[in-house]
């Protein structure tokens, strides 16, 4: 079964260079629309995707395992099928599909509400798809834009450091450059205090120096 709905549903066309493109939709009816017609999210990167087999075969196996007893869609999708290669419009080839279909007791109701039965199935199986694809992206994309938000406030956090520190060795530059500036001051200060010393010393040390020697001259 799951082989038929492929031949049902993809159509495989080749290029000029005899590659196989990506499967495309047969032409559906646009006179007779499923009962809801279902929403088609689209891509958050604004780039449209390609059709994968993987998940084609895995749609494909969900409408086979929810496949209806008797004649339904896809029985009535296989007449619409089986009637492409004759010479005649879209509106007479379903309406020749569906005389075959009334044979089998099918109704355009039966027809509407069974599409309806594969369209939810396959809405499902998206369901599915997106819970899987949340759960992958948690473990696999998740945990690292914490892991960058976590590295950022660290970076922010050395960054707000740096600019302490800096400010800190400005401020202990400055304080040294002040102090050298009190030192030279203090030098300058002690080395005079030391010369005044020195000059009042020799000049006393010079005027009893001199009385010795008159002491020596005159005393005798």
């Amino acid at each position: 079964m799951l082989k038929n709905l492929k031949s049902l549903f993809i159509i495989e066309e080749e290029d000029s260079k005899g590659k196989k493109t990506a499967p495309k939709k047969s032409t559906s009816s646009k006179n007779t629309p499923p009962a809801k017609t279902p929403v088609i999210p689209e891509s958050a990167s604004g780039k449209p995707g390609s059709v994968k087999t993987k998940f084609v075969e895995i749609l494909f196996s969900a409408m086979e395992k929810a496949n209806l007893d008797g004649f339904d869609y896809l029985e009535y999708k296989q007449s619409l099928k089986s009637l492409e290669k004759m010479p005649m419009d879209e509106a007479t080839r379903f309406q020749s599909a569906f005389a075959m279909a009334q044979t089998m007791g099918a109704t355009p109701e039966h027809l509407l509400k069974t599409a309806q039965h594969y369209i939810d199935t396959l809405q499902l199986e998206e369901q599915k798809f997106e819970a899987a694809l949340a759960k992958r992206q948690k473990e696999q994309i998740g945990s690292k834009q914490t892991k960058i938000q976590k590295l950022e406030e660290t970076v922010k956090a050395k960054a707000a450091q740096i600019k302490q520190l800096t400010q800190e060795m400005e401020a202990h530059q400055k304080e040294a450059g002040q102090l050298q500036k009190e030192i030279a001051t203090a030098s300058a200060k002690v080395e005079s205090t030391k010369n005044d010393f020195i000059a009042s010393y020799n000049a006393l040390i010079k005027q009893i120096g001199g009385d010795v020697e008159n002491i020596k001259k005159y005393l005798k």
